[in-house]
């Protein structure tokens, strides 16, 4: 059997490259872990810095909108070169299902982690586990909701009962009651540390 390329003139395409201000974020998380002391100290506090694969710490709006644009790449990427049954397609709504952008953004950030690899090692891991996984989980959540078009969340309902007043309070409630069951509120002091003399021949501690 004879291969047909793909219509872009290739037999497979290349996975999205991240845009500017991504790469910059990614150059900066690079830094804080692998940089030297003065280029740590220029980064400062590296819980501070934006994580793509965690959407919700890219606050700045631009950094924001890129990450979006080269999400829905991906998809397009995956849906084009991995997925054949039509059932196993990340939908085009996939915007409107949280738990599909919190599982898209590590899915992204794992693959182009593994294309900066010098061996296939992590591409296999990724091909293996990575994407099955996250297209098996896909299916088993969205089901036939968003086959066509997208369906409004089925626990939309339940989730209102949830966060209901009077629930939250029956929540904080049982908190209390658990806490008033506790020991007694006693002053947190870490114990302090003492320093001992170890004999290694015994075994024993004794102080200095």
């Amino acid at each position: 059997m004879t291969s047909t390329p793909d219509a872009d003139g290739g037999l497979v395409r290349a996975f999205p490259t991240p845009g500017t201000l991504l790469g910059t974020a990614y150059r900066d998380l690079y830094l804080a872990a692998e940089g030297s002391d003065n280029q740590k100290a220029t980064i400062g506090d590296p819980s501070l810095l934006p994580k793509p694969w965690d959407p919700p710490t890219c606050r700045n709006r631009y950094l924001r909108a890129e990450l979006w644009e080269w999400l829905d790449e991906v998809v397009l990427w995956i849906n084009h070169e991995y997925v054949w049954d039509p059932e196993g397609m990340i939908p085009p709504c996939w915007p409107h299902h949280p738990h599909v952008v919190h599982e898209l953004a590590v899915l992204a950030d794992q693959r182009r982690r593994v294309g900066l690899a010098l061996d296939s090692n992590g591409l296999e891991e990724w091909h293996r586990y990575t994407l099955p996984g996250f297209l098996d989980r896909l299916r088993d959540r969205l089901k036939a909701h968003c086959d066509q078009d997208h369906q409004p969340w089925p626990s939309r309902g339940r989730s209102a009962r949830h966060t209901d007043e009077r629930q939250c309070q029956r929540r904080k409630d049982s908190f209390a009651g658990d806490l008033r069951l506790s020991q007694p509120a006693e002053p947190f002091a870490p114990a302090s540390s003492r320093l001992s003399l170890l004999n290694t021949q015994t075994g024993e501690t004794a102080d200095p």
